[in-house]
């Protein structure tokens, strides 16, 4: 199969699992953005980041942090600002969930390099360097099943390179697979 067709059969999943998640999925975002509300007052969180071309898009995921916690990467974020609901969304991967409607309108992938924010400059110049920002962004990929985060810039835009040089809609199916059975730690927190 040749690079186009994988991507168009990798878009294809994309909308096909993005829109299947979010109605049937609809009584668990309803119930965990209740939960959220009455958790911190504020159960979504919206954050600018890089996107395809590094074009910025608005992420939407359920807050794990009190609101007002300083926009940083997570591995600089204070461990001490993510609420115990917010433990069990991170532990879960439930606070992922809302993504799927920035994989709907085509800003981001289920499987592809996190988005990063605009200030992490290092990240920013190892993926241009490696032409990381051809792709979406993803939910999940090579790099989150193999606890690699985003302390190590250029290891992890070396491993999203690697990634997308191997996609193939067999490995993005093994992604997905491996982050619903709970492979990778996910970003670590400040302690």
């Amino acid at each position: 199969m040749d690079g186009c067709t994988v991507q168009a059969l990798i878009r294809f999943f994309d909308i096909l699992f993005s829109v299947m998640g979010l109605v049937v999925g609809l009584p668990l975002l309803f119930l965990v953005a209740l939960i959220g509300w009455f958790d911190t007052g504020s159960p979504l969180f919206r954050q600018e980041r890089v996107g395809r071309y590094q074009k910025p898009f608005t992420l939407v995921k359920f807050r794990t942090m009190k609101p007002g916690t300083t926009s940083v990467a997570t591995h600089l974020a204070d461990g001490s600002a993510v609420t115990p609901f917010g433990r069990v969304l991170r532990k879960t991967k439930l606070d992922e969930l809302p993504q799927l409607w920035n994989v709907l309108k085509g800003e981001m992938s289920l499987v592809g390099p996190r988005p990063c924010l605009s200030n992490q400059e290092e990240l920013i110049a190892e993926r241009a360097a490696r032409s990381v920002f051809e792709a979406r962004p993803g939910i999940t990929g090579l790099a989150q099943v193999n606890s690699i985060d985003m302390s190590q810039p250029a290891l992890l835009a070396e491993v999203d390179r690697r990634m997308l040089d191997q996609l193939t809609v067999g490995a993005y199916f093994r992604y997905i697979f491996l982050t619903v059975v709970g492979k990778g730690a996910g970003d670590r927190l400040r302690q």
